[in-house]
């Protein structure tokens, strides 16, 4: 008797495999193009609810960005977003410089010209804590009692030695003091109630009070230091900024 070989049944079960494979995989590929092709036209003839989520998406990653310097509404996919303002009506954090210097000309804050966003963000900062010291005083039934203006004498070198400034700073703090103050110990800005011979904002922040010359040189004495590591530096930053 001779035995057939199964080869050739192997073989054609091989080959209709193979070929119920093509025909899947162009099933496949027929089935992702359908559902891709769409959106994609979709997206670029600028349908409304794809732009959207394309320009909220955008507005994230913009918003997120910690070194964004805003100068506008991001405008992407037809829409405009505007970063939101914060609850207490301020601009957004990385809105543009130039909101927030609208922002601080609506609260009355005086900017020195040059002033950087966050720097504009301090001031307002302070001037809000000035305020908020004002209203409190008010609501307890007493008035706001200002430091009693300075009528001891003296000179600026013996009060900066009270002060306990180096020597060697003291060609810096002469400086700084003979623009801000001219070296009057009873020296007001009359807008942001700055005071003193270093001009301390809020006033009442200067311990021993922000009209006693030594007083507000021992504060300066600290500010100086503790912001811009040495009166070096804070000469340094007032000469290029003309504020400190």
């Amino acid at each position: 008797m001779t035995t057939r070989s199964s080869a050739p049944v192997a073989v054609r079960l091989s080959r209709r495999r193979s070929v119920a494979g093509v025909f899947a995989g162009l099933a496949a590929f027929g089935f992702l193009a359908a559902y891709l092709v769409p959106t994609t036209a979709a997206l670029a003839e600028g349908v409304s609810s794809s732009s959207f989520d394309v320009a909220a998406a955008d507005a994230q990653v913009y918003s997120a960005a910690a070194d964004v310097v805003a100068t506008g509404p991001v405008l992407t996919g037809g829409y405009a977003m505007q970063l939101q303002a914060q609850a207490d009506g301020a601009p957004h954090v990385k809105a543009s410089l130039e909101e927030w210097l609208t922002y601080a000309e609506e609260k009355s804050v005086d900017v020195p010209d040059g002033a950087s966003r966050e720097e504009v963000q301090e001031l307002i900062a302070e001037a809000a804590t000035a305020a908020e010291e004002a209203t409190e005083s008010q609501a307890a039934g007493t008035s706001v009692i200002q430091s009693a203006f300075y009528t001891g004498g003296g000179a600026p070198a013996d009060w900066m030695t009270a002060a306990g400034i180096a020597e060697g700073d003291q060609g810096y703090v002469d400086y700084i003091v003979s623009r801000e103050s001219g070296w009057n110990p009873n020296a007001t800005n009359a807008s942001s109630g700055a005071c003193g011979l270093v001009q301390a904002l809020p006033c009442s922040k200067v311990p021993g009070g922000g009209y006693d010359p030594v007083a507000n040189l021992q504060w300066a004495n600290g500010y100086a230091v503790g912001r811009y590591g040495s009166w070096a530096n804070a000469y340094a930053f007032w000469t290029s900024n003309h504020w400190w």
